[in-house]
């Protein structure tokens, strides 16, 4: 990826903390990883914000007597399975 180098204010006590944790030479790199961090926190943020109300309960009516009630119909399917494969082996 392409880089282009900028100005950066941060605080004193924030760059020896930086330095103190990478060193001088990894301070870009740190801060570049944050930075990174940080953008995808706020673009998921953003498509929360955006996606809500997108779920409609009426929608989903297997999910009215509560979601651990429509799990645990699988998962003990699952065990049904398993427990019948051991049997014939």
């Amino acid at each position: 990826m392409a880089s282009r180098r900028t100005h950066v204010v941060l605080a004193t006590e924030m760059v020896a903390e930086i330095d103190s944790l990478v060193g001088k030479r990894r301070r870009s790199e740190f801060i570049a990883e944050a930075a990174a961090r940080e953008i995808a926190r706020r673009r998921q943020i953003l498509a929360i914000g955006r996606a809500a109300g997108a779920w409609k309960a009426a929608h989903h009516p297997e999910l009215a007597g509560g979601s651990a009630r429509h799990v645990r119909r699988p998962r003990e399917e699952g065990e049904r399975r398993i427990e019948r494969a051991g049997a014939r082996h």
